[in-house]
């Protein structure tokens, strides 16, 4: 009937996104800002496509009364300047102002992906890519981390997806490669493979942080640090979650991505970068409407949120690698790092076309900066031209809490956040019109 269609579009209308991208208010960076009321995940896939562009969030704030969703970003691109690309723009506009949220990237359709977890040792990624290599498998991405003597890696691969015996092979090699580190000085956990299809990867890092959290690589944290804290405040029925620390490119992405994956909504907000400095805010109850109620729970969700931030920590030296593709380069290009002392903390790989573009962060084999005369000889031997080094200072994450009654058995930092929030939040709130919402 011809009124149920009008009433589908209606519905349509009010559940797509509003973005509007505007350069004219603040002189200093591009406000994007998206309305909804379509879900509640709305936030990340908006923190998710600004990061994936690179962008640099300096301020946000967000608000929402759990049926309509309001956040507005303060952008600008990683040099500090305001977006000026038609391309980007629309970009974001597209992504963002769909019913079905951001598109999966095309280049990754009907390739199969490799998900390992395990304890990490000096070379273990050197040697995942042999391994590749010597079975003859096309990588076309990837994505590794290593945290807490733990390492995560993800792996997409061209042309398995039909020969399940091979890849049944493939995985055997890697999970008696993953087995052959010292699995008892990391908790006792063992490695794991897994493939699956590319298309049940929503998104690469955000697939890291779970596969990273679901090997329990926090229970080899440290003491907790001030940098996160959890607080209480119960007659609004909101907990609040407080971060300071250095800022970095995609920090929100990933503490908003945590929470999300931990099952809370984030219902306000604030973000504010001072300088290097972050600090960020938010009210969240779980999706049942109830917040934080245990002591246990607030201190998992204060380490589950500093191992986010950790582990992508950017440390040591990053060594961007451009060049023509081919079969074992990453085998080959890896295996000079390790040759020369140096451990990849962190990989990053793509290719587009016939041109691969690679990102390792590397250190020494204890964690620490890596000598110049290594950095060089691995530079001779890839090729001075392809590989670039690039110093990466590792970011202070944490700031030093100076003493505080901690009184209100709440664990964090008293009620500073809380004072901050009231302050800071309601004052940019109030200007956007969303104050009525939590007052």
């Amino acid at each position: 009937m011809e009124w149920l269609d009008e009433y589908e579009k209606l519905v349509i209308r009010m559940n797509t996104p509003r973005v509007v991208i505007d350069n004219a208010v603040c002189p200093t960076a591009t406000l994007v800002q998206v309305d909804s009321s379509r879900k509640t995940r709305v936030l990340l896939e908006a923190v998710q496509v600004l990061a994936d562009l690179d962008l640099s969030i300096n301020k946000a704030y967000i608000s929402s009364d759990g049926r309509w969703f309001m956040d507005v970003f303060h952008v600008t691109d990683r040099l500090g300047r305001k977006l000026t690309g038609d391309s980007v723009i629309a970009y974001i506009e597209q992504s963002l102002g769909t019913w079905n949220g951001p598109a999966r990237p095309a280049a990754l359709e009907g390739l199969t992906a490799l998900e390992l977890t395990g304890a990490d040792r000096t070379g273990l990624i050197s040697e995942v890519f042999a391994v590749l290599a010597d079975m003859d498998c096309s990588v076309v991405e990837a994505r590794a981390w290593t945290h807490r003597g733990r390492l995560g890696c993800l792996v997409f691969l061209r042309d398995e997806e039909a020969d399940t015996e091979r890849m049944a092979r493939i995985e055997a090699r890697l999970s008696h490669l993953l087995r052959g580190g010292d699995s008892t000085s990391a908790g006792g956990l063992s490695g794991a493979v897994a493939a699956v299809p590319a298309a049940a990867v929503t998104h690469a890092e955000r697939r890291l942080h779970q596969l990273m959290s679901a090997d329990r690589d926090q229970e080899r944290a440290a003491s907790p640090t001030s940098a996160v804290s959890v607080q209480s405040w119960a007659e609004r029925g909101y907990s609040v979650v407080t971060v300071q620390c250095r800022d970095r490119p995609k920090l929100l992405f990933d503490v908003v991505c945590t929470l999300t994956d931990m099952d809370y909504v984030v219902f306000h907000g604030t973000i504010d970068t001072t300088g290097d400095q972050a600090h960020q805010e938010f009210y969240i109850r779980h999706a049942d409407g109830s917040p934080i109620r245990s002591e246990a729970e607030r201190q998992r969700v204060s380490q589950c949120l500093q191992d986010a931030i950790e582990r992508r920590s950017l440390e040591g030296v990053r060594l961007e690698l451009c060049t023509a593709d081919r079969p074992g380069l990453l085998s080959d290009v890896t295996r000079t790092f390790r040759e020369n002392g140096l451990l990849v903390a962190q990989a990053e790989v793509s290719t587009k076309g016939d041109m691969a573009s690679n990102v390792f962060y590397v250190t020494d084999a204890a964690g620490n900066t890596v000598n110049q005369s290594a950095i060089d000889a691995v530079r001779q031997r890839v090729g001075m031209d392809c590989l670039v080094a690039k110093e990466e200072h590792r970011p202070q994450l944490y700031q030093k809490a100076a003493p505080r009654d901690r009184g209100d058995g709440n664990g964090g930092i008293g009620g500073i956040g809380l004072f901050y929030l009231g302050n800071f939040v309601k004052r940019n709130l109030v200007s956007l019109g969303l104050i009525k919402s939590c007052s």
